[in-house]
């Protein structure tokens, strides 16, 4: 995850207002906020940016000026701290209702260095799986499974320990003092990885019927109605009103598949499903859930490492969400999701 100065998160918010700038702009802007400044800082806070992939350099010598890699908004690096002090109704929604153009802006989602870091931290996971014996794999994948199934609840507000989860899904004792939807949630997610693991290949190409399936798997014997959903649903937390009519909620969801099937890196997939399930809503309940477990579901039918988000923020993970919905920013989530696959890397089968 990128760790900006507080001079770097200026030097950003200026240039994306403003086009390209020079270096003698970027100083001057940056005195109006906090004084003086030698060129030397200023020229080492660009760098950093630079080698973050969050501005390129146009230009040489004195004509060089800097501007934003993309001109798309689903990159758009926002401060969490300032967006989420401001109170739901105070914040500014460009997109508080469903926007169609952001399917255009799916092909941005991970740059080619970033695509090729995933790519080499799961070489590091191939690698590393070869050496396991077929019972010490196994468990290794069990180990992982009542991880997701866990973290995944916990994010959905489910109050299960990662202890008594284990003991839930190994010794099937539920845990004194909790709901049995609690119990019946993490179960579920067990039910849908372990129908992933056994018909993996089938979501090389994903269908609505898959996403569907998944879903109903997640959701079972806890009150929710199976398929697209017929009436609004609101978000707490969010001004955001997603789609309330069936006929373009399945349009939506059609766009999204046909962009994922088009797309050929694996976790450009992946991140796509985890953003639009949620964004589109097309469930009564369990959309986060299903847009997780459809999105390890294509990560390991190309032979790639699953995430588990144990040691994510489930705080975090929403504000990440809410800044997709309100903002149509997906960097802040993007952050999570690549922070997560490195986890993943190296707490499991290493």
């Amino acid at each position: 995850m990128a760790t900006l100065t507080k001079r770097q998160e200026v030097i950003l918010a200026y240039i994306q207002k403003n086009e390209s700038r020079s270096n003698l702009q970027i100083k001057q802007h940056l005195e109006e906020k906090f004084g003086t400044f030698s060129r030397l800082t200023v020229l080492r806070d660009i760098q950093e940016l630079l080698e973050k992939n969050l501005l390129v350099q146009e230009g040489k010598g004195r004509s060089v000026k800097y501007k934003e890699p993309i001109k798309s908004f689903i990159l758009k690096r926002i401060n969490q701290g300032t967006y989420f002090r401001k109170d739901v109704d105070e914040r500014d929604l460009p997109f508080e209702k469903f926007n169609f153009a952001v399917f255009k802006e799916l092909k941005y989602l991970l740059t080619k260095e970033e695509k090729k870091n995933l790519e080499k931290l799961n070489a590091k996971y191939l690698k590393n799986i070869k050496k396991y014996d077929p019972h010490s794999l196994k468990k290794e994948w069990e180990r992982l499974s009542i991880e997701l199934s866990w973290k995944s609840s916990r994010i959905e507000g489910n109050t299960y320990s990662l202890i008594d989860t284990e003991i839930l899904i190994k010794e099937h004792k539920k845990a004194k003092g909790h709901d049995l939807e609690e119990a019946q949630m993490i179960l579920n997610h067990k039910t849908a990885l372990d129908y992933i693991f056994s018909y993996k290949n089938e979501f090389k190409k994903l269908s609505l019927h898959k996403i569907e399936e998944l879903h109903h798997l997640l959701i079972d014997k806890m009150g929710v109605a199976f398929g697209i959903r017929k009436r609004l649903v609101g978000i707490i937390g969010t001004r955001y009103k997603p789609l309330d009519n069936v006929h373009q909620i399945r349009d939506a969801l059609d766009k999204l598949i046909t962009s994922i099937n088009r797309e050929k890196n694996p976790f450009t997939k992946a991140l796509m499903v985890l953003l639009m399930i949620s964004y589109i809503q097309p469930f009564e309940d369990g959309n986060k859930r299903t847009g997780r477990i459809t999105a390890n579901a294509i990560l390991i039918a190309h032979n790639i490492c699953p995430l588990s988000y144990r040691s994510v923020d489930e705080v975090d993970y929403k504000k990440a969400v809410i800044l997709f919905y309100e903002q149509n920013s997906a960097q802040a989530f993007k952050d999570l999701f690549i922070d997560q696959f490195s986890f993943a890397v190296k707490t499991y089968f290493s």
